[in-house]
């Protein structure tokens, strides 16, 4: 089964940020007529996957998070979504070179820059916590580019009583989806 975020892909692309204030509710939504399920989710789909599992943990087998890290615990910095709202909107700073690739991303056919704007402007729920992800009893791998701008990721995989991180040398954030690495590691994991 497959599942676009709100805001991305073939989903519902609303252009008020109020439509995203929870992402994983839709997510459970979704998934609950399915059972048990085992998931994969990278960057804003990773964090909402973990916001569904920390809820509703009965709803997932094993859970593969990708492309975010030890930042889950802090608190929402909005400077940082400022930066890719300005990547987004074409008024990034010429050698922000992030910004600059979620803004060409963003910007790609068949993507809605308005509505992913809007994702990024939605109501913030509070940072995880250690404790939260203790109670996980769900295997959980943390797939991680030594290069992604969310690296490190080893308190959150430590946090997991079944936890494990696999670091993917050489990969940044944005090439960890297509990379060979983290699709070998999915496909051992699924097969």
């Amino acid at each position: 089964m497959e599942y676009d975020l709100p805001g991305h892909g073939r989903a519902s692309k609303s252009h008020d940020p109020a439509d995203y204030g929870d992402l994983a509710g839709d997510l459970q939504a979704h998934i609950a007529p399915h059972g048990v399920v085992d998931a994969v989710g990278f960057s804003l789909g990773a964090i909402t996957l973990l916001r569904a599992l920390v809820t509703w943990p009965q709803s997932f087998g094993t859970v593969v998070l990708a492309g975010i890290g030890n930042g889950v615990f802090q608190p929402h910095d909005p400077s940082n979504t400022e930066k890719i709202l300005a990547g987004l909107e074409g008024r990034s700073a010429p050698g922000d070179i992030t910004a600059r690739l979620f803004g060409k991303i963003g910007n790609e056919a068949g993507n809605d820059p308005l509505a992913l704007a809007a994702v990024l402007r939605r109501p913030r729920q509070e940072a995880f916590t250690a404790a939260q992800l203790a109670q996980i009893s769900n295997p959980v791998i943390i797939a991680m580019g030594d290069k992604d701008f969310s690296h490190p990721a080893d308190a959150l995989a430590a946090a997991f009583p079944q936890g494990r991180l696999v670091v993917l040398p050489g990969i940044d954030h944005f090439r960890t989806p297509e990379s060979f690495e983290f699709i070998d590691l999915v496909m051992s994991l699924f097969a």
